[in-house]
């Protein structure tokens, strides 16, 4: 048994000997959700189109602390999902289900948990259910199933003003796999079981929050984040935001030495000799007037190389064969449906309008489209030219408010994509979820 499994064993055990104790229960959250999700992926140049259906039954239980100085819990997550069919030729290594070359698994499940411990304002988590949300690691729920971390992470707010977090993580399960394997970045065939971060939010005034973030995926990268973040409430239906990111990302030991396997491939694009080297800054503005809010932005990456962040491990074996790659998103709005325009010299201009329909008496309802345009992407060979993309996202979600289907949620997905960039393809992509949630207590 790995050390990691019987440390998390040992403690489900405390904690099951604590389950009486007031505050465990009392506090506890207890669901069961579905999600339904259709994925067309249409490429028009002869590619390899993708469209398939699933479903996924997935059960949660999130306890409260027992009493005392020290407070103890457990969350404990499962899921089954089941491929409901389609065009399952290039399932192989995909991100919507596992399965080997043509021949989709025809389930894939995975259970988990983690346990927890808080003094005070301060919570300690440790276990294969982690779903980090920060600016150097956001994990992916944009399939049937959501992707998963395991490891420990603390996470305190004894300064009314600071929130800090730091953590280590030793492993992930892909959005399409069952189980738990090491990570890596874009082209290398190495993974690394060492992501390590910290960092803090300081609210600065009750309009400013500043913040900065360090990270280091062992044997590829070390990234520095800095990011400001205000808010203008003009008045109770008027709102004006101003959003900075900036990363700063460079090679850590098997990547720096330029071990064969762990070079990266600049997200398809230029990658010098392999070794990580990127700047990228991002600037975006939000206006919101009662239903409406526009959005504006642009993002600038630096030349030496695409922008670097944590991706799948590169083994990962399925009933049939290899299981599909997992896909960390990123902290960025580029992070689109079908591109990430995310590669070396990129400029991207990019805005998106909103409107949400309970202004006009249709709670539940909201409508957006997106536009992203990058220029002056740095070729992959000096022969090369600067190439150019673009991407239309359009997206409609409804969520019934009352009655017997009351949370009952549908969310439609439509992206247009075209590019000259090598190796791309002109591609629209339709995801389709229906999902539904229902609460013990």
């Amino acid at each position: 048994m790995r050390k990691s499994s019987l440390a998390l064993a040992i403690a489900v055990g405390v904690l099951a000997q604590q389950a009486g104790a007031a505050g465990f229960l009392d506090d506890s959250k207890a669901s069961i959700s579905s999600r339904t999700a259709y994925y067309n992926n249409d490429q028009h140049d002869g590619g390899a189109d993708q469209r398939e259906a699933a479903t996924i039954l997935r059960g949660d239980f999130i306890s409260g602390y027992t009493q005392g100085t020290v407070g103890f819990g457990l969350d404990v997550t499962g899921f089954s999902a089941l491929y409901i069919g389609g065009d399952n030729k290039h399932t192989a290594n995909n991100s919507f289900f596992p399965g080997g070359a043509g021949d989709a698994d025809s389930t894939f499940s995975s259970a988990g948990a983690t346990a927890k411990l808080k003094i005070s304002k301060t919570e300690f988590k440790y276990g294969n259910t982690l779903a980090p949300n920060l600016p150097i690691l956001v994990a992916n729920d944009g399939r049937v199933a959501p992707q998963m971390f395991e490891g420990g992470m603390i996470t305190s707010k004894d300064i009314d003003t600071l929130t800090l977090t730091a953590g280590q993580l030793g492993q992930q399960r892909g959005r399409a796999s069952s189980n738990y394997t090491s990570m890596s970045i874009n082209g290398a065939r190495f993974d690394s079981n060492k992501f390590t971060f910290a960092g803090g939010d300081w609210k600065a005034t009750k309009d400013l929050t500043l913040q900065y973030y360090f990270a280091n995926l062992e044997d590829f990268y070390k990234q520095n984040f800095f990011g400001a973040l205000h808010v203008w409430q003009i008045d109770k239906d008027q709102s004006f935001k101003t959003d900075f990111r900036f990363f700063n990302t460079t090679s850590d030991g098997a990547n720096k030495d330029h071990t064969g396997g762990y070079l990266f491939n600049g997200n398809g694009g230029y990658a010098g000799d392999g070794e990580v080297d990127n700047k990228m800054g991002i600037l975006q503005f939000t206006y919101t007037l009662g239903g409406h809010q526009f959005f504006l932005g642009h993002q600038r990456v630096s030349d030496s190389g695409g922008f670097t962040y944590m991706n799948s491990g590169s083994m990962t074996e399925g009933t049939n064969g290899t299981t599909g790659n997992g896909g960390v998103s990123f902290y960025s709005f580029t992070d689109a449906m079908v591109s990430g325009f995310n590669k070396a010299g990129e400029n991207t201009t990019f805005g998106q309008y909103t409107y949400d329909f309970a202004r006009l008496g249709v709670p539940g309802l909201k409508a957006s489209a997106a536009y992203l345009s990058g220029h002056d992407i740095r070729p992959a060979t000096s022969a090369g030219k600067r190439t150019d993309e673009n991407e239309t996202d359009l997206r409609v979600d409804y969520v019934i408010q009352s009655g017997a289907l009351k949370g009952l949620g549908t969310s439609v997905r439509h992206g247009i994509y075209s590019g000259d960039f090598a190796g791309t393809q002109n591609t629209n992509q339709t995801r389709v979820f229906v999902n539904y949630t229902y609460t013990f207590w």
